[in-house]
């Protein structure tokens, strides 16, 4: 198979937005407690956290992270979450049927983001809560001084604002399994006024308004277009979520589904734009990708016949070659849309459909996913994407139609002189032989690192966390401005060309 494309940095898509590459942590399962904080591990720090985790997610890139929710938010008071220990209540926590000991809350979160040099990301409760606990957050949170909330984070230890930039207005609110559920007008319209009343208390501060629960909802874009009818120029991005899985043994369509998010997307910049031209604005709404990635929701289960418990093991998905394969295309489409994807989140972080797990105090190690995922958001970051235009046989898959063997996208660093192309090939039996012509680029060194396995179900595990892991592989070479390399069967690929070879 042959793959072709040109590459020219006169081409621009636009910017990457650092915060594309960032992560999600819920109060779900084993992802806070065990996962970010264990304060019985032998390791952990003096505030409970685990270095481990930590040291991970900065090798993973995580440039943001969402908190505390997810589901979890729908139901959750903030001010459980504040203040001494022992004076936190335990709660009975409905949307993952747990118990909730508030061991970790807004301020903890807050000092763990710092520890990780991330941003952080914070979810108002707009499902059984509303404008009044929404604003007093923002003033608990971003307030300098003076008033009753800041005062009251001051006495809780922390003397400077957290100054959080990014809030979530809710979760997932279309969502039958929501606390709190709302029609797309009782929730555009709470939008609307949470939002005012947070902006006022500070202006500064960016919104994401909820998009519909997935593509497949059946109020999907009425939704999306009746919300930001009543909330357009209050709020700065809107929400998608998006997760896949392999049915049966479909392994070919489940390669393809990057093709579902790109229409995702493009759907979604539709309807922002259409009601933009409705509403007169000269202000563009972005969007905020802040749920993706694959999960298995068809080993979840009945949640409701389980005991409750303090952090169950849910969701905790083991994943395989094809499945790192699959990530590192789905990053792949969240670039070439870097023009209107501002945000993106990983969910989860850590144990609970994570690319890092934890044994409860034992070791910590990288699931297939960790890869794909680290390489692009070391090579990605603060570069250009540029607009390229694969070409290559296609691939008959079930769900999707003919689908291109190839998918790829190219950033530039100009002050590097670096040029990374992320390549996958979804053939699970021929390699790819990839051609690109470069044009206006004298980038005469050239590396290649594949992530691939003879087994598409290969795995990491605790006793074996290498047995799917980034390799260089020779062959790749440049000759008059052309770049030929040989992508192996079912692989995620990195192709770096650079001015001044340091590796």
């Amino acid at each position: 198979m042959l793959g072709q494309l040109t590459v020219d940095p006169a081409f621009a898509v636009a910017p990457v937005d650092p915060r594309l590459f960032g992560t999600f942590v819920e109060h779900l399962g084993r992802c806070v407690y065990t996962g970010i904080y264990e304060p019985t591990h032998p390791s952990a720090d003096r505030h409970g956290f685990r270095p481990d985790v930590l040291d991970l997610a900065r090798e993973l890139g995580i440039t943001i992270a969402r908190y505390p929710g997810g589901n979890f938010v729908s139901g959750y008071d903030w001010e459980d979450g504040v203040g001494p220990l022992e004076e936190r209540p335990t709660r009975l926590e409905l949307a993952w049927r747990s118990i909730e000991r508030n061991e970790i809350g807004t301020d903890e979160f807050i000092r763990w983001t710092r520890l990780a040099g991330v941003e952080p990301m914070l979810a108002v409760n707009l499902g059984t809560r509303g404008v009044d606990a929404a604003r007093a957050l923002v003033e608990y949170c971003n307030h300098r001084r003076g008033t009753a909330r800041s005062e009251q984070r001051i006495r809780n230890g922390h003397s400077e604002p957290h100054a959080i930039r990014v809030w979530c207005l809710g979760n997932e609110m279309d969502g039958p399994w929501q606390i709190g559920r709302k029609t797309a007008v009782e929730y555009g319209r709470l939008a609307a006024e949470a939002g005012k009343a947070m902006k006022l208390v500070d202006p500064t501060i960016e919104l994401v308004a909820c998009g519909s629960s997935g593509r497949s909802m059946p109020t999907f874009g009425t939704w999306e277009a009746s919300v930001l009818q009543e909330c357009y120029d209050v709020v700065d991005y809107v929400s998608l979520h998006a997760y896949y899985e392999q049915a049966d043994d479909d392994l070919d369509s489940f390669l393809a589904c990057a093709r579902d998010m790109d229409a995702f997307i493009d759907s979604v910049v539709s309807t922002c734009d259409h009601v933009r031209a409705c509403v007169r604005s000269d202000r563009s709404i972005n969007l905020s990708f802040d749920e993706w990635n694959v999960w298995y929701q068809s080993q979840l289960g009945d949640l409701t016949r389980r005991e409750w418990e303090q952090h169950p093991r849910l969701i905790e998905n083991v994943y395989t070659l094809a499945d790192a394969v699959v990530v590192g295309s789905l990053l792949i489409t969240l670039l070439r849309h870097a023009d209107r994807v501002r945000i993106a989140c990983l969910a989860q972080l850590v144990n609970a459909i994570a690319p890092i797990m934890t044994e409860t105090s034992g070791p910590a190690w990288r699931q297939t996913i960790f890869h794909p995922f680290a390489l692009t958001a070391a090579h990605a970051r603060d570069g250009v994407v540029l607009r390229v235009e694969p070409t290559s046989p296609t691939i008959d898959t079930a769900r999707y139609g003919a689908v291109p063997a190839l998918a790829a996208t190219a950033v530039w660093h100009e002050e590097l002189g670096e040029l990374a192309i992320f390549a996958v090939n979804r053939s699970v039996s021929e390699p790819l032989e990839l051609r690109v012509t470069l044009r206006d680029l004298d980038l005469p060194a050239v590396q290649h690192t594949t992530l691939t396995a003879p087994d598409p179900r290969a795995t990491n595990t605790k006793e074996h966390p290498n047995r799917v892991e980034p390799r260089l592989v020779e062959g790749a070479y440049l000759e008059r401005q052309r770049l030929a390399a040989t992508l192996p069967p079912l692989s995620w690929n990195l192709i770096r060309l650079v001015r001044s070879p340091s590796w």
